[in-house]
């Protein structure tokens, strides 16, 4: 049973950068076709970034030309580079592998 792990989660100034990670419990197929979602207080949960299978990507219109997703290797599921962030890109950030259905728990995003 896979178990992912976000991290790199932080309190950033606007106009900061930040990467996240998603680590996988061990490797496996899961990391082909992942994303990124984020959830604000009061909000639904949105996804910003995804890579499928064949390595197509593709972004929130509210992230594009400031978010990149990437993907890892061995343990490391998917990457999320966010740049020139932004008071409306607070909020808790999760990956999930599309291919198996699995959630991370979280890596919470503050940008003051």
């Amino acid at each position: 049973h896979v178990q992912l792990v976000e991290s790199g989660g932080d309190s950033v100034k606007a106009g900061g950068s930040l990467t996240l990670s998603c680590a996988a419990s061990h490797d496996t197929y899961c990391r082909y076709g992942m994303s990124w979602y984020r959830q604000a207080p009061g909000k639904e949960r949105e996804r910003v970034a995804s890579m499928d299978r064949e390595g197509r990507i593709t972004y929130a219109d509210s992230v594009k030309g400031r978010f990149t997703i990437s993907q890892g290797d061995v343990r490391i599921m998917v990457y999320l580079r966010m740049n020139n962030l932004k008071l409306e890109d607070t909020a808790m950030y999760y990956c999930k592998s599309e291919r198996c259905s699995i959630w991370g728990q979280g890596t919470q995003v503050t940008v003051s």
